[in-house]
Order: C-alpha cells, then sequence, then structure tokens
C-alpha cells in the first residue's frame, strides 16, 4: 500500500453524477457513486454480484441502482433488493463506501467504514463564504501521487514549466522556508519589489488595479495527509504589506489542489481556484478557470514522462535538494501515516 485508506479523499464533483452513475477507481478499488433515496450520495463496489458487470454501466430508478445488464436493483447499503424473475435474499452484498458530499465536492472513504468520521473532512473556509468564488477542474494524469505533491511543494519549477504564465526568474533567487506543523508541511516564499508574470498581471487589470507597477508576491504551500495541498498566492502593489496589504491594493487567492490515487502510478487530479476579489464576476471565475487549466495542463507531460523514467530506472537514487524539502516533507508524513495504518491493521500475537 502505497497510499492511506483510512482518510477521504475527494472522488468526482456533483455534476458528475446528476445523469446517472459514475464509475471511477480509488485507490484501487472500482467505485460507482450516484444518487441514491433522497438525493444522497452512495458509493459502492462497481461489482454486480449476478455475473460481474459494471454497475456503473447501469441506471438509477427511484434510488436505486440498476444493473444494466440483466435489471438487478442494488439498494443503497450494497445489497440487492430485487431482480426480474428472481428471488435475491441469499445473493451476496457488494461492499459499500462511506461517501459524503461537502464543499461542492463527493468525499469518498476507501479503507475501513467503521473509523470513516465526517468531521474528518477538511474545513474549506473559502467554499462556505459569499466573499470568494472558486472554479476548477479534473485531469487525469499518469504518474504517482507523490510527484504530483513534489511538484506542488516545490515552485521553483514555475520558472521553466509555466515560463508565459507565471513563472519568473526571482522564483529561484528567493529561497523558501519549510516547516512542520503536526502532520501539515508548509513552505512558503515572498518576493518583493518584483514585475507581476503575465497570469498575475491579468488578475491585477480584472481587479482594477494597474498591471505595470511593482508588486509584491507570495506562495505559501500547505500539504495536509492523504494528499491535499492548498497553496495561498498572491500579489500586492510595492509597499504596501505584501501577504497583510489591505484587499484594496492586492489579488489574492487560493489554488486548490485534492490528488486522489486511482492507482499507484495515476491519479485524478482535481484543481482550482478560490478567488478573494470580485466574486460575484463569473466571467471572471471562466477566465481564470480556463487560463490555470492551461497552467496545469504544462505539469501533465512532465509528471508522466518522470514517471516513465522512475518506472524505467528504479534503481537510480534521485537527488534531494533544499528545494525539495516540502515534498520530502510531505512524504516523510505520508510514511508516518501509512505505518499507523499498518500497526493498527496488524493482529495482536498472543503471548503465552
Amino acid at each position: 500500500m502505497t497510499f492511506p485508506l483510512n482518510t477521504w479523499y475527494v472522488a468526482c464533483t456533483p455534476d458528475e453524477i446528476s445523469q446517472g452513475p459514475l464509475g471511477r477507481q480509488v485507490c484501487g478499488e472500482r467505485m460507482v457513486f450516484y444518487r441514491g433515496p433522497e438525493q444522497q450520495v452512495v458509493a459502492l463496489e462497481d461489482f454486480c454480484p449476478h455475473r460481474g458487470a459494471p454497475l456503473s454501466l447501469g441506471r438509477v430508478c427511484e434510488g436505486k441502482l440498476v444493473c444494466g445488464y440483466h435489471g438487478l436493483e442494488m439498494g443503497c447499503e450494497g445489497k440487492t433488493v430485487a431482480m426480474p424473475g428472481q428471488r435475491v435474499r441469499g445473493f451476496p452484498a457488494v461492499r459499500a463506501f462511506p461517501a459524503v458530499e461537502r464543499h461542492g465536492f463527493i468525499w469518498v472513504w476507501p479503507g475501513d467504514a467503521a473509523q470513516a468520521n465526517a468531521d474528518l473532512i477538511p474545513a474549506l473556509h473559502w467554499a462556505q463564504s459569499e466573499d470568494w468564488a472558486y472554479g476548477g477542474g479534473l485531469y487525469h494524469i499518469a504518474c504517482d501521487y507523490r510527484l504530483m505533491i513534489d511538484n506542488l511543494m516545490d515552485l521553483t519549477h514555475e520558472t521553466y514549466v509555466h515560463a508565459t504564465s507565471i513563472g519568473q526568474p526571482e522564483i529561484d533567487e528567493t529561497p523558501c522556508q519549510t516547516r512542520v506543523e503536526g502532520d501539515e508541511v508548509i513552505t512558503s516564499r515572498f518576493m518583493s519589489n518584483i514585475k507581476a508574470p503575465p497570469f498575475w498581471q491579468m488578475a491585477l487589470r480584472m481587479n482594477g488595479l494597474p498591471d505595470d507597477q511593482l508588486v509584491d508576491r507570495w506562495q505559501i504551500c500547505h500539504f495536509t495527509p492523504p494528499s491535499h495541498v492548498l497553496i495561498e498566492v498572491g500579489v500586492a502593489l510595492a509597499g504596501h504589506g505584501g501577504y497583510d496589504a489591505p484587499d484594496a491594493v492586492k489579488a489574492s487567492s487560493i489554488v486548490v489542489d485534492f490528488i486522489t490515487p486511482e492507482t499507484a502510478t495515476s491519479i485524478h487530479y482535481f484543481w482550482g481556484m478560490a478567488r478573494h476579489f470580485k466574486p460575484q464576476d463569473e466571467a471572471l471565475t471562466a477566465q481564470i478557470r480556463q487560463g490555470q487549466g492551461n497552467i496545469f495542463a504544462e505539469d501533465q507531460e512532465m509528471l508522466e514522462r518522470q514517471q516513465q523514467n522512475l518506472l524505467r530506472w528504479p534503481e537510480r537514487q534521485l537527488l534531494m535538494l533544499n528545494i525539495d524539502a516540502g515534498g520530502v516533507q510531505s512524504r516523510k508524513v505520508l510514511e508516518r501515516v501509512i505505518a499507523a495504518e499498518r500497526t493498527s491493521q496488524t493482529p495482536a500475537t498472543a503471548t503465552a
């Protein structure tokens, strides 16, 4: 096992199950998501107990999931409730996974259902406030989820991978600081009196601010298990306090990254940006979503080719430099969490 299981992952967005069931693999488990009775979210093993067909190829009828092969009807607890011409009392149940709809996402717990606690879903203040706007998307990327965490916790790559949008030499030239607070890893970089890169010039203009003045820029990356990275980013007109500047002279946002392992070498990457300026401007939300989507698309080829190299040369040791501290510390947290899971699942050894 290379990822925690007793935790909440983003599985999909509500619109993905608005028209019918959705099949998706999460942490190696094939699941089907749909809306059951009273529109509550249901997650089941994507397996019909009759002939093994994917239940996700079926349809939802009056809150029951109907298999698209022979019409078996599945209840939200994973038990067969009906099938044309058959008595179903003895049919084996399929696994049900805890699932919760919150903050505009569908969350699933792939591990021990008895340990699932909805209070452990991250609190996202920006998702509950009218002072913030959110827009995002989903990419499927063929890489280990830890490679994406490495990528997001070390933003020096922006200078090279995102040179035409958010990258600039000052990112390389300004050292970052890394600290660990419990299971949270935080890396931060503050740049002063610099020119805003193209993406942030656009953000300044859209916020009614000049785009040709020097700015103070910040990047504060927060990793929390199992694979969530939230990055405070923004620019303020230089000399007004940078990160602490009043809203009237800055454009600030939170880059949202929910990384859900599909397999050991593939992920569902839910990306987005929560914006703390002009939240009611839907056209601006769409423009930023498109721009940010283009930025994240630039990472995909790099990460997938990196994964291919690592699989081809598994014996090669990678260098760990000072810029890698955020990713290194995040992996240490993950190793600790996974080890704790394994320990809790190990049966006690009888003693004489």
